[in-house]
């Protein structure tokens, strides 16, 4: 998940998935720009948080925003 240490939408989801018993990386594009350059380039943009989601198959899932529906749809998991 790539995040900024000010985005409080940032925060809301990683409380979020601290509830579910989600395991994430958080990576802050704050601090690094290098992955923030990367997260650019796999979204086209630079708004946070950022979530790739890779699922056992090894598709791969971008969700923009703290978006719970899409979350809860890729990972499995009833809100």
């Amino acid at each position: 998940m790539y995040t900024t240490r000010t985005c409080p939408f940032c925060k809301m989801q990683k409380d979020y998935l601290n509830s579910k018993n989600i395991t994430f990386s958080e990576i802050l594009v704050d601090e690094n720009p290098d992955e923030a350059q990367k997260m650019i380039e796999i979204s086209g943009q630079m708004g946070v948080p950022f979530t790739t989601i890779v699922k056992d198959d090894g598709s791969q899932e971008n969700i923009l925003g703290f978006d719970r529906a899409k979350i809860n749809l890729a990972l499995g998991i009833s809100s």
